[in-house]
């Protein structure tokens, strides 16, 4: 018996700090690790990136950006101050433009009676015709688009007609709508109307043109009605084709609602340019055509944005 607890306590000596196999039965084993104190991990402290450097890439960004068009404006400036700096000059150079139009520049929004008003005010009174006639151009051409581009019928017939009436000058339609109209705001907006719809409607047909057939072929696999199929289908597919023909369509709305106002007067920036020119304020002319070229470059920025969001980076800007 002693010999017996001598062998057992050597052995128990032997495996001490050495892993102990358990249940060792059928060839399957236990084993037991000896246990570890547990130790506190330490972890870093976190640190927050300083603002500073995160500046630096946004800021070579909007130098890249604005600097090359800056030098440009610049330049064109200074060149034409020293051309019309002459005697015999009939355009009045930039100092002097600003002497007679700084108001025109820095109160854009002054209210001084119902004709006494800033060119921010006019550009606000054109920009809400401008939103209604190629909002209705918007939707008119996309469905006669879309009509023309499924239906072979349709563009045989419809086609030709469309290709023969986007050649008449906008201000071509004016009479007409005067005529039919008997007032300038609805006039205004029905030759804003007529003159951007155009570009909308081919683009659009050209777009469900050239829908893959595998798509037609998923439509019809899952019996897409007709009104599902133009949701679903025909105008996520063409839509890169159809924000390229509403970016020109709304380049050529603000073109034509300045000649447009030109004619029919109101508050309007084109009555405004007519107006001007009969009080011989060249500077006012200028000044207002800055304000056009800006709200145009604007209006072109935003519906690229808008086809970007809406394709998904699809639609080229």
């Amino acid at each position: 018996m002693t010999n017996a607890t001598d062998n057992l306590g050597q052995r128990s000596e032997r495996n001490m700090g050495q892993p102990v196999l358990k249940g060792a039965t059928a060839g399957a084993a236990v084993v037991t690790l000896p246990a570890k104190p547990p130790e506190v991990v330490v972890l870093p402290a976190a640190t927050l990136k300083p603002f500073a450097p995160r500046l630096v890439p946004w800021g070579k960004s909007a130098l890249v950006n604005l600097l090359p068009p800056l030098i440009t404006v610049a330049l064109i400036l200074l060149f034409w101050q020293l051309a019309a700096a002459g005697p015999q000059s009939s355009l009045p150079p930039p100092t002097k433009i600003w002497e007679e139009a700084k108001d025109l520049i820095v109160e854009p929004f002054y209210w001084a009676g119902s004709q006494d008003i800033g060119l921010g005010w006019r550009i606000l009174v054109s920009l809400q015709r401008v939103a209604i006639g190629f909002s209705l151009a918007a939707v008119v051409g996309v469905l006669l688009g879309a009509l023309v581009g499924q239906s072979v019928w349709a563009m045989r017939g419809l086609d030709p007609v469309f290709q023969v009436l986007r050649t008449v000058p906008p201000l071509a339609w004016l009479p007409l709508s005067l005529a039919a109209f008997r007032d300038s705001q609805p006039s205004a907006i029905f030759v804003i109307f007529i003159t951007a719809i155009w570009p909308v409607i081919i683009n659009t047909a050209v777009g469900i043109r050239n829908i893959p057939q595998d798509y037609r072929n998923v439509a019809q696999v899952l019996r897409l009605n007709q009104i599902e199929f133009f949701y679903k289908i025909m105008v996520p597919s063409a839509a890169p084709y159809i924000f390229t023909g509403l970016r020109i369509g709304v380049g050529l709305s603000w073109l034509a609602i300045v000649a447009a106002e030109m004619l029919t007067g109101g508050v309007g920036i084109g009555f405004f340019i007519w107006d001007a020119w009969n009080s011989s304020r060249l500077s006012d002319i200028i000044v207002a055509l800055v304000y056009i070229g800006v709200v145009g470059f604007l209006l072109d920025r935003l519906v690229a944005l808008v086809g970007h969001v809406v394709t998904r980076g699809t639609a080229t800007n």
